[in-house]
């Protein structure tokens, strides 16, 4: 069994004093990578850092919606100058969010096209957030295709409704889901991860949000992403070991894993 966590933040402070082992214990639940996905230059930074120390990390160099207005315009350069280096396997976390107000709709905007334009350009898979805004999402995503054809990239931990993910599908996108599967509340998460074509799924944690059950209300870790794919695997009425072998096959051609 080998698993893949398709998307952390294990640069966040709350990993500073016990990273190395929540890795350890990452590769000791049979995960085979981990990408630590930046949220700014910074972040960009630590990530690249925690990768030349841990072998099985990658990284995703990118702006979060976010944080895209309280950036200063060198952090851009910074995602620039470290989009080449070995361990960047994708761009972003980039995307489109309205359920906050931190930056103004159109900076967003602006700000993935900008990285879905790095990511064709460099030909490395864009890892997109879109929360209260998929369908703002699944517009620049036809965009994208029209212009340039299949969007390489995933909607990460996604929560929205099954329209915007199909589309985002036929455009070429993977489907990833986190804990929140998990989640009593969380039907509709389920039934949107029962439409998705079985090679376009992808697990994540999200860590340190999102912890799946049983460890909801802590701080999550990669190893975690094991109940995740359980789950997905009982939704989808297939082996978990099938749907672990599934989605870490996904992942491997996503972001070029060997």
């Amino acid at each position: 069994m080998v698993l893949i966590d398709t998307h952390a933040h294990l640069d966040d402070g709350r990993f500073d004093g016990d990273i190395a082992e929540v890795v350890a214990r990452a590769a000791e639940a049979g995960l085979s990578h981990i990408i630590t996905v930046a949220t700014d230059g910074a972040s960009c930074r630590a990530a690249i850092a925690l990768a030349e120390r841990f072998p099985m990390l990658r990284v995703g160099v990118g702006l979060h919606p976010n944080y895209v207005a309280e950036a200063p315009a060198t952090d851009w350069d910074i995602v620039l100058e470290l989009a080449g280096h070995p361990s960047v396997v994708a761009i972003g976390e980039t995307g489109l969010d309205r359920h906050w107000d931190k930056t103004p709709f159109p900076q967003q905007e602006e700000s993935f096209a900008r990285h879905l334009e790095l990511a064709h350009r460099l030909d490395k898979p864009i890892v997109i957030h879109a929360r209260e805004a998929e369908e703002d999402v699944a517009r620049m995503i036809k965009q994208a295709f029209d212009a340039r054809g299949p969007v390489k990239g995933v909607l990460h931990s996604y929560t929205g409704p099954i329209g915007p993910a199909l589309e985002g599908v036929q455009a070429g996108l993977h489907v990833s889901f986190a804990g929140m599967l998990t989640y009593k509340t969380a039907d509709n998460v389920r039934e949107v991860a029962k439409q998705i074509p079985l090679d376009r799924l992808l697990v994540e944690t999200d860590a340190p949000y999102l912890a799946p059950v049983p460890h909801r209300g802590r701080r999550n870790e990669p190893a975690h992403v094991i109940h995740t794919a359980k789950q997905l695997a009982d939704v989808r009425g297939i082996p978990w070991i099938e749907m672990a072998a599934i989605t870490t096959a996904n992942a491997k051609r996503l972001f070029s894993l060997s």
